[in-house]
């Protein structure tokens, strides 16, 4: 077996645009933190697959031996409506239509995002931050960047400098961007701005009269910028410096751009040495998106039903139809998609209730190359964290356990408990999928029911009445389920 210590891990940079080897700034330890949502609505299946894909990575660096400080806030206050620093808080517009308090708001649609990534079976972040938790560490970066001259205050409200900082930083350093194409591509202020440029962002506002979340600071009574959370809580929690900043990929511009301009000029790093994105979760070929009405939601999915799906799925079909893609790649939900997924992931669970109740051991000789295999599943995720390539390896696992199970392939007894365990391993506790009961029943009288025909077509051929045995078995064959005839026995695989 390999060590998990020995493992050499390559992490897809979005800064340097490439692979680069990881190397925690502390040995065995790694601080991570990942945007995570603005509480004004339900969370939808878009943002799951964010937060599943950072599950996994966070999974697979405690598996390998890492302790792991994961920090993942929640946005409770100051994420306006567009990125122009314009429009209405989220959460104060939805407390205004929803005729309740902004805390309300954030206590309801937080319930529902912590539900949600339970039915997902994603780990709870070491830390779970708020802004409104953290408006002092906000007004003293604040205070800084004001006082090294990136910041500026006009009529109570205070901006970042962003065409003072690039003379001497560079804008656009994670996105790519160059300043002078945002100078160009952007609209002119129409004196409706106390902005001294279109690109700068606000650090705070002045609330006006009616605004409903507003606190006491230095310049107004107001209320945050939204980049600015971030900065503030992962310096507390993780440092100046830290291994990996993580989140959606329509939040690297301009939220993670302003987050580590924030951070050079404070700080003088780039936050993180690792920034990751998660790309998005389509449907229909389009984004999905909360503000766009262009989503579902994963109850629609689970229990209540869409007329987007023949039927409803698992939260672990689900989970495991976005672990088919890379994390890094454009998913499109489907119908067929989830359909595909679902008879994946039985296919999956089956082989591993195969494996639990195996006895029948050859005499310290395989017909499977244990150690390639497991060599294989850690290279893929070692790559990357490429769960496409660990499924695949996964499903040539499955395709062994089935012929041993029906007597045509043999396995040792040391061989067996490394499988056991590699395969057990990677799906509950690296992919986090988990068995539900009612899919262990069901398979369980599925059994029971094949096995009861299995009987009856045993005795056909006892009989010498082929015609009939091969009438069952062609008839199992139309509904998926193959039969496999041995010497001693015949057994069924679900196809």
């Amino acid at each position: 077996m390999f060590s998990k210590k020995s493992q050499k891990l390559s992490i897809y940079n979005s800064l340097s645009g490439k692979k680069e080897p990881f190397t925690p700034i502390l040995k065995d330890h790694v601080g991570m933190y990942v945007c995570g949502p603005t509480v004004y609505s339900n969370v939808h299946l878009g943002n799951i697959r964010t937060f599943t894909s950072f599950d996994v990575i966070y999974r697979y660096l405690t598996h390998l031996g890492h302790k792991v400080r994961y920090v993942r806030n929640i946005t409770d206050v100051g994420h306006l409506e567009n990125d122009e620093d314009q429009g209405e808080d989220r959460i104060s517009k939805k407390a205004r239509l929803e005729n309740l308090e902004p805390m309300e708001v954030v206590q309801k649609y937080t319930t529902d995002f912590h539900e949600t990534v339970r039915k997902f079976n994603l780990l709870p972040p070491s830390i779970e931050p708020t802004a409104t938790g953290h408006l002092i560490e906000q007004i003293e970066l604040i205070k800084s960047l004001i006082k090294i001259g990136f910041a500026y205050e006009v009529n109570g409200s205070v901006y970042f400098d962003v065409v003072k900082y690039n003379i001497t930083n560079n804008y656009g350093i994670l996105s790519k961007r160059k300043i002078e194409d945002l100078i160009h591509n952007t609209r002119s202020l129409d004196g409706q701005s106390d902005k001294k440029n279109p690109q700068d962002f606000a650090l705070w506002k002045k609330a006006e009269p009616k605004h409903i979340m507003k606190w006491e600071s230095p310049w107004s009574k107001g209320f945050p910028g939204w980049h600015l959370e971030c900065t503030a809580m992962s310096k507390k929690y993780l440092g100046e410096n830290f291994d990996i900043h993580g989140g959606g990929i329509d939040l690297k511009f301009p939220h993670h751009e302003c987050e580590i301009a924030q951070s050079n000029a404070c700080f003088g790093t780039n936050a993180a040495n690792y920034w990751m994105h998660a790309n998005m979760l389509t449907l229909n070929g389009q984004k999905m998106s909360k503000s766009t009405g262009n989503n579902i939601l994963p109850d629609e999915i689970f229990s209540s039903g869409s007329p987007l799906l023949s039927k409803t799925f698992s939260e672990s079909s689900v989970k495991f139809f976005m672990l088919q893609a890379h994390y890094r790649s454009v998913l499109d939900l489907s119908n067929d998609a989830l359909l595909a997924s679902e008879k994946g992931f039985n296919k999956i669970i089956d082989a591993i209730s195969i494996l639990e109740n195996f006895k029948d051991f050859s005499d310290n000789t395989s017909d499977f190359d244990i150690t390639k295999w497991v060599k294989e599943c850690y290279d893929a995720m070692n790559d990357d964290f490429n769960t496409p390539i660990l499924i695949a390896n996964i499903f040539e696992a499955v395709k062994f356990i089935n012929k041993i199970k029906s007597g045509i392939a043999k396995i040792s007894e040391k061989d067996y408990n490394i499988l056991s365990e590699t395969i057990s391993s990677f799906v509950f506790d690296v992919m986090g999928l988990k068995k539900t009961n009612i899919l262990q029943k069901g398979d369980d009288k599925l059994d029971e029911v094949i096995d009861i025909i299995l009987e009856l077509r045993n005795d056909a051929r006892k009989n010498k009445n082929f015609e009939l045995g091969d009438k069952i078995r062609d008839m199992l064959k139309d509904k998926g389920i193959s039969i496999n005839d041995s010497d001693k026995n015949s057994s069924f695989t679900i196809d």
